[in-house]
């Protein structure tokens, strides 16, 4: 199932590659075109995913939604507080690009 693999390849992500996580952090690597991908929960407010895909549709850059929510992602995280977004800017060992692919969001 994509979800869990979502979760084991953004979890892997964190741990072995480098990522931003936070809307405010993951808007400026969609502007600047720095991410590889751009991961939004499922409980991100309406107007920062807007912006954040319309940033990663101008720069190609793929956009997954979790379908958690931004608790639920901060957990997968390993991380004591919610996160609404992150930017992967270096997968590491994960196959987090894949689950992308197979989401058939972003490009």
């Amino acid at each position: 199932m994509i979800g869990l693999d979502l979760e084991k390849a953004v979890r892997t992500a964190v741990d072995t590659g480098k990522v931003e996580l936070g809307t405010d952090r993951t808007r400026k690597l969609a502007l600047t075109g720095r991410a590889k991908m751009v991961v939004v929960a499922g409980n991100c407010p309406q107007d920062a995913e807007r912006d954040l895909r319309r940033y990663c549709d101008l720069s190609g850059i793929p956009v997954v939604s979790f379908r958690g929510t931004s608790i639920e992602v901060g957990m997968v995280c390993g991380k004591p507080f919610p996160v609404c977004a992150m930017g992967v800017v270096e997968e590491g060992s994960s196959d987090i690009l894949k689950a992308a692919e197979g989401t058939g969001e972003g490009k």
